[in-house]
């Protein structure tokens, strides 16, 4: 069934409905999104999707609230907001409708629900504040969307639904990059696997093009590597791998003597014709050519291995 009204309630307007508004104007562009208290639109009928309004969860009857008493909680007794439900319910098919491979979606809608559309709910039902951001608490996601409001003393009748429109663009923009950077993962983790397979006990990964390397790693349990190495739009990159998710700390440092060297200094340091920056931080290194860079990373890998 295709929706003729997508509908959820008027006035002021947070991020679990813009949010929400996202998913169902994608999947249903030719319907028209109401926003409206009134009892005929928010009871519920065959032609409508109504959401964040209306006092009841019925899936059947395309009904998504969840300020009523008895309002639905996930298995993990974490409560849902309109948007948890929408995604629940029609996530699927929004990434569908986004080009995903089949064989991706259901990883996909598991992620971003647990690290997008989860805290949205738990922020608009008052289950986790901004404020454990600290100084960032203004800058989270539902903060950021709420300062799209009109200003209290705005006259303009029509000025809640205008910057509902404008803030529906602005929240669109946040979820299709979300999911664009997460299905790209995905991607770089099937490339990397590949790059591991090839590496075979090798201390050195060889990725075809640079992309996010360190989950796939992880993933494959390829705790012998100890260096990356990739092209850019210009020359070659050497970097190291992280230990952990948070922090910096490095699996293996690149070698002290590189430390801030460029060009003729560094190729003199390494005896590496072509080497031509290491950062002085010593997680990174740049080459002229793929032969000069897999150079650098056998010599940084030999003093690695041998405690240098």
């Amino acid at each position: 069934m295709t929706p003729d009204f997508l509908v959820t309630h008027s006035g002021g307007f947070h991020a679990d409905e813009l949010l929400s508004s996202v998913i169902l104007t994608r999947l249903f562009p030719k319907a028209r999104l109401i926003r409206s208290r009134a009892p005929e639109w928010i009871t519920p009928s065959a032609d409508r999707i109504i959401y964040d309004v209306g006092g009841r969860y019925d899936a059947a009857a395309q009904i998504f609230d969840h300020h009523q008493r008895g309002a639905p909680l996930r298995e993990s007794g974490q409560p849902y907001s309109s948007f948890g439900l929408i995604w629940k319910h029609y996530g699927r098919d929004y990434l569908a409708a986004s080009g995903l491979p089949e064989g991706h979606i259901e990883a996909l809608h598991a992620s971003f629900d647990a690290g997008f559309v989860l805290p949205v709910d738990l922020v608009d039902n008052g289950a986790l504040s901004p404020s454990i951001a600290g100084p960032l608490a203004g800058l989270t996601l539902p903060a950021l969307l709420e300062t799209l409001k009109p200003v209290f003393d705005e006259t303009d009748p029509e000025a809640t639904d205008h910057a509902f429109q404008n803030a529906l663009a602005i929240a669109r923009s946040f979820v299709e990059a979300r999911i664009a950077q997460s299905a790209a993962k995905l991607r770089a983790e099937a490339l990397v696997d590949q790059a591991i397979m090839a590496a075979g006990d090798g201390r050195i990964l060889e990725l075809p093009m640079g992309m996010p390397f360190r989950p796939a790693i992880v993933k494959a349990g390829a705790d012998q590597l100890l260096f990356v190495v990739h092209p850019r739009e210009n020359d070659w990159c050497l970097t190291g791998i992280r230990r952990a998710d948070e922090g910096f700390e490095l699996r293996a440092d690149l070698p002290a003597a590189w430390a801030g060297l460029t060009d003729q200094d560094l190729v003199a340091a390494c005896g590496v014709e072509g080497a031509s920056f290491c950062h002085s931080g010593r997680f990174i290194a740049a080459a002229k050519t793929r032969e000069a860079a897999l150079a650098m990373a056998e010599l940084a890998v030999t003093e690695a291995v041998s405690g240098g």
